[in-house]
């Protein structure tokens, strides 16, 4: 048995999941997950669209969430996924690219969370499970190597929290019905405890 039964199921009954997995594994081949103690990157793709089948998305949702990550981290073109995957992959696959040309971590990440917010509800749940599935993996190499895990990160911790305390203030504002919403929450309390708790508490 795999450890994602939902992804093998929808591969089984849908060419385009089968090939937005398989581009995904060109796309990622080689590359390292940071903050991850040295997971292959594909990894966090599976992980985000195995959530996505949890939460019976439908096959389009479920193939931009593997690729969701392809444009921003290797040289493949969204032009390529139009072709390739069609408007609505290629759609939310474009709301989940950052845009690159803003220099500042900080600026960038407010500007795709304005746009994923102004999104489809689509966007919102891939959002919603790629930080989900970023909050896990962080706490799983905790786990393994404890703070030393923070050298692995691209900007502070303290920045990449409040980036998330920002992304789920987001999430219950736009997209309170989700689960992943509540979970994502519940992983951020497990790590952080009364600082993320408060985000949740006017929707008490």
């Amino acid at each position: 048995m795999t450890s994602t039964p939902g992804i093998d199921a929808a591969v089984e009954r849908s060419d385009l999941v089968k090939e937005a997995l398989a581009t995904a594994q060109r796309a990622h081949a080689g590359q390292l997950r940071r903050g991850s103690d040295g997971r292959p990157f594909i990894d966090h793709p599976v992980a985000v669209a195995e959530l996505l089948c949890g939460e019976h998305q439908g096959d389009e949702v479920i193939a931009a969430a593997l690729l969701h990550d392809v444009v921003e981290k290797s040289a493949t073109s969204l032009d390529s996924v139009r072709e390739r995957f069609g408007d609505v992959v290629a759609g939310l696959v474009a709301t989940m690219t950052e845009d690159e040309s803003i220099p500042s971590y900080e600026d960038r990440k407010e500007e795709h969370r304005r746009r994923v917010a102004g999104s489809e509800p689509a966007a919102r749940a891939i959002f919603a499970a790629d930080k989900l599935t970023n909050v896990a993996m962080l706490r799983d190499a905790y786990a393994l190597i404890g703070e030393g895990v923070s050298d692995e990160l691209a900007v502070p911790l303290d920045l990449k929290m409040y980036i998330w305390e920002a992304d789920l203030e987001m999430l219950f504002d736009e997209a309170p019905q989700l689960r992943l919403t509540d979970q994502l929450a519940d992983q951020l309390v497990a790590l952080w405890g009364d600082r993320f708790r408060a985000v949740r508490a006017p929707s008490d």
